[in-house]
């Protein structure tokens, strides 16, 4: 099975993709309609049942906590991502909704559908919804194979496979023709990414289903988090998946003929799926095991209690409709009193972010950014328009940081053993507030997240889990996983770890240096 570009990352795919396909057709760009394709019935989430594999951690926190608090644990080692969402859906009983920006049809791709078509063997209704740029990617040569497999899935009685903003025509030529007719709808993607069992449990944060998200990449593979949550945060989430599920913006995957061939490493073979599950990293984590009543009966001892608010932006996206979750992330910036810590992969400010680091310094606030270097990023494009910001950050006050491509924590957190991969990327999206209040979701500080993509995250008051995660993103600030970009004598900037001091930014290799003069001279908006 193939991907283009897997040393680059889908990020940079799409990234690069939306720069250079926008330099050609930004005179064609219009008002963002919704497709004209005729609406699947609406539907919703079933309520929580008593017999729920859940049921016991979520009433065990609300004994204690009350009612409308949930218990949280935040998924940062790749391998314990994984294993959650595979305990998840083996433990399910009735229902798995599963959103996400991306699902490739790669190893992990492979492995979680086989899962969640066994779930549905088992009688468990499974609702997926992914943005329909995730049907270009099992070969973006054959398009339409995908959409048959795809097709074929959701044949299954337990299973609705639907997909937001979607191309009426499939192949790769009709895409092209119609992202150039209709720049301005299919500009904008759906970049959430969570997953609801049984209406009880949760998984919210920044990961897709790709290989380079839960360490098995040889090429490169992305520090990223996520956080589970049991109880009424479950519940919210649920409702933002209903929400898009029934969105005008959102059909179901396209019938094709019965008689149109599936590749040869369909996430239906058998054999495919045994030799998957031979992976090296796969057979050492145990992700062959399907009872999890362990870690279930012992959820209540990880979880730490907080009540919970699930953000999102409205699917829609008009002249009357704009996103909800800069303003949402704005104002849980300025709630901070004492102290910030923001941890974020793609970085590009805007007079508003600006204002509010300074407003915070005003107050004295402490205010600690990391973000990627230009050595761990997978979009040099990205970098380009950062760089210039640097300087105008740290001069208001506010402490910057940079993950180094060799961070310390890539063989433990990063990596899936025995696997190594090339470097190390940030994906992360997160926040602390005060170590009382924190924030882990899908979105960037960019204007692509702010203006064009939908978002969604989930901002947690919990006092013990805001200071667990403080004390990783501190960790992960030190100057064995990051540089400090700091102000020299001279004015000049400098970057400072373990590692000694760079009087320019580290890269991997001259050809990032390259690509990051070069994506200087394209708008920013398009990454």
């Amino acid at each position: 099975m193939t991907r283009p570009d897997a040393g680059a990352g889908f990020a940079g795919l799409r990234r690069m993709a939306a720069a250079l396909l926008g330099a050609a057709t930004l005179v064609l760009t219009g008002c963002a309609t919704p497709p004209a394709w005729q609406k699947p019935p609406a539907e919703a989430a079933p309520a929580p049942r008593a017999e729920c594999r859940f049921a016991a951690a979520e009433e065990a926190i609300a004994a204690v906590n009350g009612p409308e608090t949930s218990g949280f644990n935040l998924l940062e080692r790749s391998g314990r991502a994984l294993q959650w969402r595979l305990a998840l859906i083996d433990s399910a009983r009735y229902s798995i909704d599963l959103q996400y920006y991306v699902w490739f049809g790669d190893t992990l791709g492979r492995l979680m559908m086989d899962r969640v078509i066994k779930a549905a063997d088992r009688g468990v209704r499974v609702r997926i919804l992914f943005d329909d740029l995730s049907t270009m990617l099992h070969d973006m040569t054959h398009v339409e194979l995908r959409d048959a497999l795809l097709a074929r899935i959701d044949r299954h009685p337990n299973i609705q496979i639907r997909v937001f903003n979607a191309w009426e025509q499939r192949s790769i030529l009709g895409r092209a023709f119609g992202t150039a007719a209709d720049f301005g709808r299919l500009n904008r993607r759906m970049h959430n990414k969570q997953m609801i069992v049984d209406n009880r449990a949760a998984i919210i944060g920044g990961r897709n289903l790709g290989d380079e998200y839960f360490g098995i990449n040889p090429d490169f593979n992305f520090y990223d988090l996520d956080v589970l949550g049991i109880g009424p945060v479950a519940r919210q989430a649920s409702a933002v998946f209903d929400r898009y599920w029934n969105s005008e913006w959102v059909r179901a995957i396209p019938r094709t003929d019965d008689g149109v061939a599936l590749p040869p490493d369909s996430e239906l073979d058998a054999t495919e799926m045994a030799e998957l599950m031979a992976h090296p990293s796969l057979v050492r984590l145990g992700a062959a095991r399907t009872d999890w009543s362990p870690e279930i009966v012992g959820l209540p001892a990880l979880l730490a209690p907080g009540r919970s608010e699930v953000h999102t932006d409205s699917p829609a996206r008009d002249a009357a409709t704009r996103n909800h979750m800069p303003d949402a992330i704005r104002a849980l910036m300025r709630s901070a009193r004492r102290e910030l810590l923001i941890t974020n992969a793609y970085i590009i400010p805007d007079a508003n972010f600006m204002a509010d680091l300074e407003e915070l310094a005003g107050r004295g606030v402490r205010v600690r950014i990391l973000t990627n270097s230009l050595s761990s990023h997978d979009v040099p494009a990205v970098n380009s328009h950062y760089g210039p910001w640097r300087g105008r950050i740290l001069a208001t006050g506010a402490e910057l940081y940079e993950l180094r491509s060799d961070a310390a924590i890539r063989p433990e957190i990063v990596d899936l053993p025995p696997l190594a991969a090339g470097f190390v990327g940030l994906h992360t999206k997160a926040m602390v507030i005060d170590r009382e209040r924190a924030f882990v979701g899908s979105m960037n500080l960019d204007p692509r997240s702010e203006i064009i993509n939908s978002e969604m995250g989930v901002i947690i008051a919990s006092p013990p889990l805001a200071a667990n995660l403080a004390q990783r993103m501190e960790r992960d600030m030190a100057g064995d996983n990051a540089w400090q970009v700091v102000v020299a004598g001279d004015g000049s900037l400098r970057w400072r770890s373990t590692a000694g001091v760079l009087d320019r930014q580290p890269a991997r290799n001259f050809m990032q240096r390259v690509e990051d003069f070069v994506f200087k001279f394209f708008p920013a908006s398009m990454y």
